[in-house]
């Protein structure tokens, strides 16, 4: 149920409301008293939205990115707009490009036609329109064009976002329930500062108000900043499993990451996708991916915005606990 008292006067669009972190947008909104248009490729797999807030608090309406009419369609009446479509990989039309770039520009210019008051864009730590990684580089280009279209937009450029639905520790711990060793990417020592999809969506409602300046950007981090190797070491304790890590360096770690990408389409995606790795992927890890020191001097981060960031140590071990051997049981088996 929504904490705050449902206001039917305002209306916010949230595209890709339905993706890891789009959901916890949703609730965050709801909680705050919104009314929640969920724009979504697919509606009718969107229904489990619907109990983050009161009834009729939460709408899922079809939406593609490729289509700018059915944009404006969902942008109609609304008062602000939260963006938080993006994809990991490509897959043919589902593109960077598509996605983070021409989708991002439709959403731009359909919200200044229509006179919305607010936009958030959710987009990625480092990202850079020059960058080699195209990951990244698409989440730059996505910017530029937000920041052409929407003048005012506020930017969110989280780290790595975990969660109980995350592909970060949740990978390394299903992947240290099959594996003898676990490979380090180049070499591990990759810094991150991930952050708790919970602050990230509290960040972008508040966003919407008058917590964040129009126009500027800012960079989500959690409390500690970690290595990639401190990574998997904390999922290796939290689920008690002893691997071995393998270091490798970016040379074969790209090598191994072609494979992996000509395996799953020499199968028509039948190779497994837990143990798929691209070689974009690979490139993302050779920059640390932590919040800037401009960033922190200038309160551009969860604490300017008036979040407390939430630790890993407080957050991930209720969701990991699962990849035990005897799983949420573990602490209370007989020796």
């Amino acid at each position: 149920m929504a904490e705050a008292s449902y206001n039917s006067e305002r209306l916010v669009t949230v595209f890709g409301g339905s993706g890891f972190v789009g959901r916890h947008i949703v609730r965050a909104l709801a909680r705050q008293g919104w009314r929640v248009r969920v724009a979504v490729r697919r509606p009718d797999l969107a229904g489990f939205l619907q109990p983050l807030g009161d009834v009729g608090q939460i709408v899922a309406v079809q939406t593609n990115l490729r289509y700018p009419a059915s944009i404006k369609a969902a942008l109609a009446g609304a008062d602000a707009a939260v963006n938080a479509t993006g994809i990991q990989g490509q897959h043919g039309r589902q593109n960077f490009e598509a996605v983070h770039v021409f989708g991002v520009r439709e959403i731009a210019d359909a919200a200044a036609s229509q006179g919305l008051g607010a936009l958030v864009h959710v987009s990625g730590l480092g990202a850079d329109a020059a960058a080699s990684c195209a990951y990244i580089a698409s989440k730059g280009r996505g910017e530029a064009a937000v920041r052409e279209g929407f003048p005012g937009a506020t930017i969110l450029r989280p780290s790595v976002v975990f969660g109980p639905e995350d592909d970060f520790f949740n990978r390394f711990a299903a992947l240290a329930r099959v594996l003898p060793a676990l490979p380090l990417f180049g070499g591990g020592a990759t810094r991150l500062q991930p952050v708790f999809v919970g602050d990230v969506a509290q960040a972008a409602a508040l966003a919407l108000g008058e917590a964040a300046a129009a126009g500027r950007i800012y960079e989500l981090g959690g409390p500690e900043v970690m290595t990639l190797r401190a990574a998997v070491e904390f999922v290796l304790r939290v689920t008690e499993r002893r691997r071995a890590l393998i270091g490798l360096p970016f040379g074969v770690s790209r090598v191994l990451a072609q494979a992996t990408e000509i395996a799953s389409a020499a199968s028509l995606g039948l190779f497994p996708r837990i143990l798929t790795t691209t070689r974009d992927q690979i490139e993302l890890l050779r920059r640390d991916n932590v919040v800037s020191d401009d960033a922190a001097r200038e309160g551009r981060t969860l604490q300017g915005l008036g979040v407390a960031a939430q630790s890993v140590e407080a957050i991930a071990p209720a969701y990991l606990y699962r990849f035990r051997k005897t799983g949420q049981f573990a602490g209370t088996r007989s020796v």
